[in-house]
Protein backbone atom coordinates (compact mmCIF):
# COMPACT_ATOMS: atom_id res chain seq x y z
CA UNK A 1 0.00 0.00 0.00
CA UNK A 2 1.14 3.70 -0.73
CA UNK A 3 2.66 5.44 2.17
CA UNK A 4 2.17 9.24 2.37
CA UNK A 5 4.87 12.11 3.66
CA UNK A 6 3.66 13.47 6.84
CA UNK A 7 3.92 17.10 4.75
CA UNK A 8 1.12 15.60 2.70
CA UNK A 9 -1.30 14.55 4.57
CA UNK A 10 -4.80 16.86 4.70
CA UNK A 11 -5.16 18.79 7.50
CA UNK A 12 -9.04 19.60 6.95
CA UNK A 13 -10.81 18.86 10.13
CA UNK A 14 -11.14 15.28 10.75
CA UNK A 15 -13.87 13.54 12.38
CA UNK A 16 -13.48 13.05 16.02
CA UNK A 17 -12.98 9.66 17.10
CA UNK A 18 -15.90 8.43 19.69
CA UNK A 19 -15.99 9.02 23.09
CA UNK A 20 -16.33 6.42 26.04
CA UNK A 21 -19.03 7.59 28.24
CA UNK A 22 -19.57 7.32 32.13
CA UNK A 23 -21.30 4.29 31.91
CA UNK A 24 -19.28 2.12 29.45
CA UNK A 25 -18.76 -1.55 29.67
CA UNK A 26 -14.82 -0.31 30.01
CA UNK A 27 -15.16 0.52 33.58
CA UNK A 28 -13.78 -1.29 36.51
CA UNK A 29 -15.78 -5.06 36.68
CA UNK A 30 -17.10 -6.00 39.92
CA UNK A 31 -15.27 -8.08 41.73
CA UNK A 32 -15.86 -11.89 42.94
CA UNK A 33 -18.89 -11.94 45.19
CA UNK A 34 -16.50 -13.78 48.34
CA UNK A 35 -15.91 -11.07 51.32
CA UNK A 36 -12.27 -12.50 51.38
CA UNK A 37 -11.60 -12.67 47.86
CA UNK A 38 -8.48 -10.92 46.38
CA UNK A 39 -8.29 -8.60 43.19
CA UNK A 40 -5.01 -7.42 42.19
CA UNK A 41 -4.27 -5.32 39.04
CA UNK A 42 -1.19 -5.13 37.16
CA UNK A 43 -0.79 -1.25 37.13
CA UNK A 44 1.75 -1.87 34.00
CA UNK A 45 -0.51 -4.28 31.84
CA UNK A 46 -3.95 -4.29 33.17
CA UNK A 47 -3.97 -7.79 34.06
CA UNK A 48 -6.10 -8.88 36.55
CA UNK A 49 -5.89 -11.87 39.02
CA UNK A 50 -8.80 -12.54 41.27
CA UNK A 51 -8.24 -14.84 44.24
CA UNK A 52 -11.90 -16.19 45.46
CA UNK A 53 -12.96 -19.60 46.43
CA UNK A 54 -16.15 -18.82 44.37
CA UNK A 55 -13.59 -19.23 41.44
CA UNK A 56 -14.06 -23.01 41.81
CA UNK A 57 -18.17 -23.08 42.11
CA UNK A 58 -18.31 -23.89 38.08
CA UNK A 59 -21.71 -21.57 37.83
CA UNK A 60 -19.78 -18.27 39.56
CA UNK A 61 -16.65 -18.85 37.21
CA UNK A 62 -18.73 -19.11 34.06
CA UNK A 63 -20.94 -15.94 35.84
CA UNK A 64 -17.59 -14.07 35.70
CA UNK A 65 -16.00 -14.93 32.54
CA UNK A 66 -19.23 -14.04 30.60
CA UNK A 67 -19.70 -10.73 32.22
CA UNK A 68 -15.58 -10.02 31.95
CA UNK A 69 -15.79 -10.84 28.06
CA UNK A 70 -18.17 -7.55 27.78
CA UNK A 71 -14.99 -5.53 28.77
CA UNK A 72 -12.69 -5.02 25.94
CA UNK A 73 -8.88 -4.86 25.34
CA UNK A 74 -7.29 -1.60 25.36
CA UNK A 75 -4.61 -1.57 22.08
CA UNK A 76 -2.49 1.03 21.66
CA UNK A 77 -0.43 1.88 18.78
CA UNK A 78 2.73 3.29 20.18
CA UNK A 79 5.50 5.10 18.47
CA UNK A 80 9.08 5.56 20.67
CA UNK A 81 12.21 7.25 19.39
CA UNK A 82 15.37 6.68 20.81
CA UNK A 83 19.28 7.22 20.77
CA UNK A 84 22.26 6.77 22.68
CA UNK A 85 25.09 9.43 23.76
CA UNK A 86 27.90 8.30 24.96
CA UNK A 87 29.72 10.89 27.10
CA UNK A 88 33.20 10.45 28.64
CA UNK A 89 34.23 11.10 32.66
CA UNK A 90 37.47 12.60 33.64
CA UNK A 91 39.05 9.65 33.39
CA UNK A 92 38.42 8.97 30.23
CA UNK A 93 36.18 6.34 30.73
CA UNK A 94 33.27 6.59 28.48
CA UNK A 95 29.07 5.94 29.35
CA UNK A 96 26.11 5.23 27.48
CA UNK A 97 23.26 6.55 28.32
CA UNK A 98 19.73 5.48 26.45
CA UNK A 99 17.62 9.34 25.74
CA UNK A 100 14.29 9.55 24.96
CA UNK A 101 13.05 11.29 22.03
CA UNK A 102 9.55 10.62 22.18
CA UNK A 103 7.23 8.57 23.31
CA UNK A 104 3.67 8.51 21.69
CA UNK A 105 0.90 5.68 21.93
CA UNK A 106 -2.60 6.47 20.57
CA UNK A 107 -5.96 4.06 21.69
CA UNK A 108 -7.36 1.86 19.30
CA UNK A 109 -9.93 0.81 21.99
CA UNK A 110 -13.01 3.52 21.03
CA UNK A 111 -12.91 1.77 16.90
CA UNK A 112 -13.64 -1.54 18.53
CA UNK A 113 -17.64 0.22 18.34
CA UNK A 114 -19.72 0.50 16.12
CA UNK A 115 -21.77 2.83 18.71
CA UNK A 116 -19.79 3.15 22.10
CA UNK A 117 -23.37 4.49 23.68
CA UNK A 118 -24.77 1.35 23.26
CA UNK A 119 -21.86 -1.01 23.61
CA UNK A 120 -22.28 -2.34 20.03
CA UNK A 121 -19.41 -4.04 18.79
CA UNK A 122 -18.38 -7.89 17.25
CA UNK A 123 -17.04 -9.20 20.10
CA UNK A 124 -17.13 -13.16 20.22
CA UNK A 125 -16.46 -15.46 23.17
CA UNK A 126 -14.96 -18.81 21.91
CA UNK A 127 -13.16 -21.86 23.26
CA UNK A 128 -10.13 -22.70 21.91
CA UNK A 129 -9.89 -25.25 18.61
CA UNK A 130 -8.79 -29.00 20.07
CA UNK A 131 -5.77 -28.44 17.42
CA UNK A 132 -4.71 -25.43 19.66
CA UNK A 133 -1.36 -26.04 21.22
CA UNK A 134 -2.39 -24.55 24.58
CA UNK A 135 -2.70 -25.60 28.80
CA UNK A 136 -5.89 -27.28 29.18
CA UNK A 137 -5.39 -28.27 32.89
CA UNK A 138 -1.84 -28.62 32.59
CA UNK A 139 1.60 -27.46 33.22
CA UNK A 140 3.07 -27.42 29.80
CA UNK A 141 0.69 -26.20 26.72
CA UNK A 142 -0.50 -29.56 24.43
CA UNK A 143 -3.65 -30.18 21.93
CA UNK A 144 -6.84 -31.50 23.38
CA UNK A 145 -6.44 -35.77 23.68
CA UNK A 146 -7.80 -37.10 20.77
CA UNK A 147 -7.91 -34.01 18.39
CA UNK A 148 -6.03 -36.52 15.33
CA UNK A 149 -8.99 -38.95 15.69
CA UNK A 150 -12.06 -36.25 15.81
CA UNK A 151 -10.47 -35.04 12.35
CA UNK A 152 -10.37 -38.26 10.78
CA UNK A 153 -13.92 -38.75 11.86
CA UNK A 154 -14.90 -35.27 10.44
CA UNK A 155 -16.00 -34.41 13.60
CA UNK A 156 -13.29 -31.71 14.52
CA UNK A 157 -15.69 -29.08 15.63
CA UNK A 158 -16.52 -31.06 18.79
CA UNK A 159 -15.08 -29.52 21.62
CA UNK A 160 -15.75 -28.73 25.46
CA UNK A 161 -18.39 -26.08 26.28
CA UNK A 162 -17.23 -23.16 28.74
CA UNK A 163 -19.62 -24.57 31.16
CA UNK A 164 -17.39 -28.31 30.77
CA UNK A 165 -14.16 -26.29 30.80
CA UNK A 166 -15.55 -24.62 34.41
CA UNK A 167 -16.56 -28.00 36.24
CA UNK A 168 -13.30 -29.40 35.14
CA UNK A 169 -11.31 -26.42 36.95
CA UNK A 170 -13.89 -26.61 39.63
CA UNK A 171 -12.99 -30.70 39.93
CA UNK A 172 -9.48 -30.79 39.46
CA UNK A 173 -7.29 -31.65 42.69
CA UNK A 174 -4.76 -29.98 42.40
CA UNK A 175 -3.37 -27.68 44.92
CA UNK A 176 -2.81 -24.33 42.69
CA UNK A 177 -4.93 -23.97 39.69
CA UNK A 178 -5.46 -21.34 37.27
CA UNK A 179 -8.22 -20.52 34.86
CA UNK A 180 -7.15 -17.59 32.45
CA UNK A 181 -9.87 -15.44 30.28
CA UNK A 182 -7.69 -13.91 27.32
CA UNK A 183 -8.62 -10.60 25.86
CA UNK A 184 -7.73 -9.90 22.28
CA UNK A 185 -8.14 -7.83 19.20
CA UNK A 186 -8.29 -9.28 15.24
CA UNK A 187 -8.74 -8.35 12.12
CA UNK A 188 -6.21 -4.82 12.58
CA UNK A 189 -3.64 -4.88 9.78
CA UNK A 190 -0.93 -3.62 12.48
CA UNK A 191 2.07 -4.71 9.42
CA UNK A 192 0.98 -1.68 7.07
CA UNK A 193 0.30 0.47 9.96
CA UNK A 194 3.53 -0.07 11.53
CA UNK A 195 5.02 0.48 7.95
CA UNK A 196 2.99 3.99 7.05
CA UNK A 197 3.98 5.56 10.76
CA UNK A 198 7.62 4.35 10.49
CA UNK A 199 8.27 5.88 6.89
CA UNK A 200 5.78 8.88 8.23
CA UNK A 201 8.68 9.56 11.07
CA UNK A 202 11.86 8.63 8.51
CA UNK A 203 10.36 11.12 6.14
CA UNK A 204 11.43 14.23 9.16
CA UNK A 205 14.79 12.78 8.71
CA UNK A 206 14.67 11.04 12.30
CA UNK A 207 17.67 8.98 12.53
CA UNK A 208 17.36 6.98 15.95
CA UNK A 209 16.17 4.05 17.00
CA UNK A 210 12.24 4.31 16.11
CA UNK A 211 9.97 1.44 17.43
CA UNK A 212 6.53 1.17 16.24
CA UNK A 213 4.49 -1.46 18.38
CA UNK A 214 0.69 -2.44 18.96
CA UNK A 215 0.62 -2.61 22.69
CA UNK A 216 -2.48 -4.37 24.62
CA UNK A 217 -3.49 -3.46 27.87
CA UNK A 218 -6.49 -5.41 30.12
CA UNK A 219 -5.95 -8.34 27.96
CA UNK A 220 -6.00 -11.14 30.55
CA UNK A 221 -7.92 -12.09 33.71
CA UNK A 222 -7.30 -14.93 36.10
CA UNK A 223 -8.91 -16.82 38.15
CA UNK A 224 -6.92 -18.32 41.15
CA UNK A 225 -8.21 -20.68 43.74
CA UNK A 226 -8.48 -19.98 47.12
CA UNK A 227 -5.05 -21.10 48.64
CA UNK A 228 -2.41 -19.29 50.48
CA UNK A 229 0.18 -19.66 48.14
CA UNK A 230 -1.53 -18.36 45.40
CA UNK A 231 -2.37 -14.83 47.93
CA UNK A 232 1.89 -14.99 48.68
CA UNK A 233 2.47 -15.17 44.85
CA UNK A 234 0.57 -12.15 43.96
CA UNK A 235 1.23 -9.79 46.83
CA UNK A 236 3.70 -7.21 45.98
CA UNK A 237 6.23 -6.81 49.19
CA UNK A 238 5.81 -10.83 49.57
CA UNK A 239 7.36 -11.02 45.51
CA UNK A 240 9.91 -8.45 46.64
CA UNK A 241 11.07 -10.16 49.28
CA UNK A 242 11.85 -12.89 47.16
CA UNK A 243 13.10 -10.95 44.68
CA UNK A 244 15.48 -9.06 46.95
CA UNK A 245 16.58 -12.19 48.58
CA UNK A 246 17.53 -14.30 45.38
CA UNK A 247 15.27 -17.25 46.47
CA UNK A 248 13.14 -16.58 43.42
CA UNK A 249 15.36 -18.93 41.68
CA UNK A 250 13.65 -21.76 43.75
CA UNK A 251 10.37 -20.78 43.98
CA UNK A 252 9.36 -19.95 40.22
CA UNK A 253 10.50 -23.75 39.26
CA UNK A 254 7.92 -24.65 42.12
CA UNK A 255 5.24 -22.58 41.37
CA UNK A 256 5.96 -22.94 37.48
CA UNK A 257 5.43 -27.11 38.24
CA UNK A 258 2.87 -27.35 41.25
CA UNK A 259 0.23 -24.92 39.58
CA UNK A 260 -2.29 -26.06 36.68
CA UNK A 261 -3.41 -23.85 34.06
CA UNK A 262 -6.72 -23.54 32.05
CA UNK A 263 -5.98 -21.32 28.97
CA UNK A 264 -9.10 -21.90 26.44
CA UNK A 265 -11.50 -19.39 26.85
CA UNK A 266 -10.89 -16.12 24.64
CA UNK A 267 -12.90 -13.18 23.60
CA UNK A 268 -12.16 -11.64 19.86
CA UNK A 269 -12.78 -8.22 19.30
CA UNK A 270 -13.13 -7.16 15.87
CA UNK A 271 -11.73 -4.15 14.07
CA UNK A 272 -12.89 -5.82 11.19
CA UNK A 273 -14.11 -9.07 9.85
CA UNK A 274 -14.75 -11.03 5.96
CA UNK A 275 -18.11 -11.05 5.70
CA UNK A 276 -20.21 -14.09 3.36
CA UNK A 277 -19.16 -12.08 -0.01
CA UNK A 278 -15.28 -12.29 0.88
CA UNK A 279 -15.70 -8.60 1.42
CA UNK A 280 -13.70 -6.94 4.40
CA UNK A 281 -16.15 -5.10 6.71
CA UNK A 282 -14.86 -2.57 9.41
CA UNK A 283 -17.15 -2.08 12.46
CA UNK A 284 -16.08 1.49 12.91
CA UNK A 285 -13.12 2.63 10.43
CA UNK A 286 -10.66 0.91 8.44
CA UNK A 287 -6.53 1.64 8.89
CA UNK A 288 -6.44 4.19 6.10
CA UNK A 289 -8.96 6.26 7.72
CA UNK A 290 -7.36 5.64 11.07
CA UNK A 291 -3.86 6.57 9.49
CA UNK A 292 -5.40 9.61 8.01
CA UNK A 293 -7.06 10.56 11.08
CA UNK A 294 -4.63 10.40 13.06
CA UNK A 295 -1.14 10.17 11.18
CA UNK A 296 -0.64 14.02 11.58
CA UNK A 297 -1.27 14.60 14.55
CA UNK A 298 1.59 11.80 15.83
CA UNK A 299 3.92 13.14 13.35
CA UNK A 300 3.50 16.85 15.50
CA UNK A 301 3.77 15.17 18.46
CA UNK A 302 6.89 13.38 17.32
CA UNK A 303 8.63 16.57 16.14
CA UNK A 304 7.35 18.15 19.53
CA UNK A 305 9.49 15.48 21.29
CA UNK A 306 6.46 14.53 23.31
CA UNK A 307 5.77 11.55 25.73
CA UNK A 308 2.11 11.19 25.74
CA UNK A 309 -1.05 9.54 24.95
CA UNK A 310 -2.25 11.74 22.73
CA UNK A 311 -6.40 12.27 23.07
CA UNK A 312 -9.21 14.45 20.95
CA UNK A 313 -7.77 17.73 22.10
CA UNK A 314 -4.47 16.58 20.63
CA UNK A 315 -6.43 15.68 17.71
CA UNK A 316 -7.77 18.82 16.99
CA UNK A 317 -5.00 21.10 17.80
CA UNK A 318 -3.17 19.33 15.31
CA UNK A 319 -5.39 20.37 12.31
CA UNK A 320 -5.93 23.97 13.51
CA UNK A 321 -3.82 26.81 12.25
CA UNK A 322 -1.92 28.10 15.14
CA UNK A 323 -3.83 30.49 17.04
CA UNK A 324 -2.70 34.40 17.03
CA UNK A 325 -1.00 35.56 20.15
CA UNK A 326 -3.23 38.54 22.06
CA UNK A 327 -2.31 39.34 25.48
CA UNK A 328 -2.87 42.83 25.59
CA UNK A 329 0.81 43.63 25.16
CA UNK A 330 2.60 43.95 21.79
CA UNK A 331 5.92 43.14 22.99
CA UNK A 332 4.60 40.33 24.75
CA UNK A 333 2.78 38.90 21.66
CA UNK A 334 5.83 39.74 19.24
CA UNK A 335 8.11 37.62 21.82
CA UNK A 336 5.79 35.08 21.98
CA UNK A 337 5.64 34.86 18.02
CA UNK A 338 8.96 34.63 17.73
CA UNK A 339 9.57 31.76 20.18
CA UNK A 340 6.86 29.95 17.58
CA UNK A 341 8.90 30.91 15.08
CA UNK A 342 12.20 29.90 16.22
CA UNK A 343 10.64 26.66 17.07
CA UNK A 344 9.66 25.57 13.77
CA UNK A 345 12.47 26.57 12.43
CA UNK A 346 14.33 24.55 14.55
CA UNK A 347 11.96 21.87 13.71
CA UNK A 348 13.06 22.53 9.78
CA UNK A 349 16.85 22.38 10.57
CA UNK A 350 16.07 19.03 12.16
CA UNK A 351 14.04 17.99 8.93
CA UNK A 352 16.67 19.16 6.60
CA UNK A 353 19.93 17.78 8.18
CA UNK A 354 18.38 14.70 10.45
CA UNK A 355 17.80 14.44 14.21
CA UNK A 356 17.77 11.88 17.03
CA UNK A 357 21.39 10.12 15.83
CA UNK A 358 23.71 8.48 18.32
CA UNK A 359 26.43 10.76 19.31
Amino acid sequence: MTSHPATAMSRSPPRAPPMLPSNNPMQASEGPSDANAMVIVDKTTGTQSWIAKSNEDPSSLEKYIKKLACTPPRPYISVVGTHTETSKDGKGKESKNTITDFDVSVDLTPYLFSDISYARSWDELRIVDNGEKVRRGTILAKRHPGWRQSIEVGNEDAKPTLQEWCHLFGASSAGLKCFTLRRQMVGFDENMVKQRLQKMVRDTNYRGHLRVELVTKDAQVDFYNDARINRWRLTSWVRWLFYLTLTFIFTWPYLFFRTKRWEVVVVDWAFSRIDQFGTREYVSISEDQWYNLWGYAICKAVLEKRQTRLDQADLRRAHEADPAFNTGSTTVDGALGLFRASMNAMNEVNRQLGWGGDC
